[in-house]
């Protein structure tokens, strides 16, 4: 069990290491960002930009122009809301090679409520041209993540959680850009999974399998550009289809799922996820079984998928 932002602190640190050009820009949150374990090491590269958000994406952007590879951090409330323009004109516009990195994504952030659970920034990175989305599923995947955003030129959003999660890759685990991994196979539905939900969905397959059902699981990291290979398949071959997100099915990777079949083969579909509406406080696990998060509830979708399929 290990948090994604952990993760990712100890890789800025290691990549720091390897590469001058790597600053570090953080709102005044790197210990909970973990941001703080490069500052330690590079303080001269490490830029406390104070709750300035706008100010720390624009500062970034000039960075980048100088040359520097740019990473910032903050929650991911205030990345994707508070620096959106800054966001769209400084660094997707000119494509800047500015790697956006906020930690506490989704309802899991807990006690801190609703104004700090941002179940929207994917789907508003997602409609910003020339940025890539990634929302890695555990600790493994976010190293491979963050070293692949530091060797690529272009906008990144990496979207990270705030409490401990799971294992799902080995720690060698090769994160391939773009590229779905199938982690479950299955004939009979497929569960379409990012993030934490990828976890709930393993155990959502393993329920199934002791109903005689055979779920398949597909993991999707890149939300922007999507793996559309995978998915069709997924479609053509198991008929059924259930994604999995702690977002807001508005706009994040279950629309992304749904418009590629919409245009390219139609499937039984259902997406879990936030159904329009903010998030609440309360403590973690007590908010995934309250939003409809866990394997039960994935089952539950797998069973109404499947009885579509049935139905014709």
């Amino acid at each position: 069990m290990k948090a994604t932002r952990d993760a990712y602190g100890e890789t800025l640190a290691q990549l720091g290491e390897q590469n001058s050009n790597i600053v570090v820009l953080d709102a005044d949150l790197s210990g909970s960002t973990k941001t703080g374990v490069f500052a330690r090491k590079f303080p001269e590269r490490f830029f406390n930009m104070g709750i300035a958000e706008a100010n720390m994406v624009g500062t970034a952007a000039g960075l980048a122009a100088a040359g520097k590879i740019p990473f910032v951090s903050t929650f991911a409330i205030f990345a994707a809301g508070r620096a959106w323009e800054q966001i769209r004109q400084s660094v997707a516009y000119p494509k800047a090679n500015v790697k956006i990195v906020p930690t506490h994504g989704g309802i899991t952030v807990g006690e801190d409520g609703g104004s700090h659970q941002s179940v929207e920034d994917i789907a508003i990175m997602r409609a910003i041209p020339n940025m890539t989305v990634i929302v890695p599923a555990d600790a493994a995947e976010t190293r491979g993540a963050i070293t692949a955003a530091a060797a690529h030129n272009g906008p990144f959003y990496i979207r990270l959680g705030r409490n401990k999660v799971p294992a799902i890759f080995p720690d060698d685990h090769d994160f391939v850009l773009g590229k779905g991994v199938e982690l479950a196979a299955g004939t009979d539905m497929t569960f379409i999974t990012t993030g934490i939900m990828t976890a709930q969905a393993i155990q959502a397959a393993a329920l199934l399998g002791e109903q005689g059902i055979s779920a398949r699981v597909v993991h999707i990291a890149t939300i922007k550009p999507l793996d559309q290979e995978i998915i069709l398949n997924a479609a053509r071959e198991t008929g059924a289809i259930v994604t999995a997100e702690e977002h807001s099915v508005i706009g994040g990777l279950g629309s992304a799922v749904a418009e590629l079949l919409a245009e390219h083969h139609p499937t039984h579909l259902k997406r879990v996820g936030i159904y329009d509406r903010f998030g609440t406080s309360g403590k973690a696990e007590e908010l995934i079984k309250y939003f409809g998060l866990t394997p039960a509830d994935l089952v539950e979708a797998a069973q109404e998928v499947l009885a579509k399929k049935q139905n014709g």
